[in-house]
């Protein structure tokens, strides 16, 4: 369990960080023109980043107590 509360940590942060890294990974293929993501898609990756974060986050502290 806590192996899983690490890597939702810092799979959180790098979505908060690097959305662009994520982006390159899983959606760049799919389109022809598209150079960058656009700005909903950074906005949305880093929500996702801050709840996976927090989730990890809870999950140590969970552990802890």
């Amino acid at each position: 369990m806590a192996i899983l509360a690490v890597v939702l940590t810092l799979f959180g942060l790098l979505l908060l960080i690097k959305p662009s890294v994520i982006w390159t990974i899983t959606e760049s293929w799919k389109s022809n023109d598209a150079t960058e993501p656009s700005d909903l898609y950074i906005w949305s990756t880093r929500f996702g980043g801050i709840m996976c974060t927090l989730a990890g986050v809870a999950g140590i502290i969970a552990l802890l107590l």
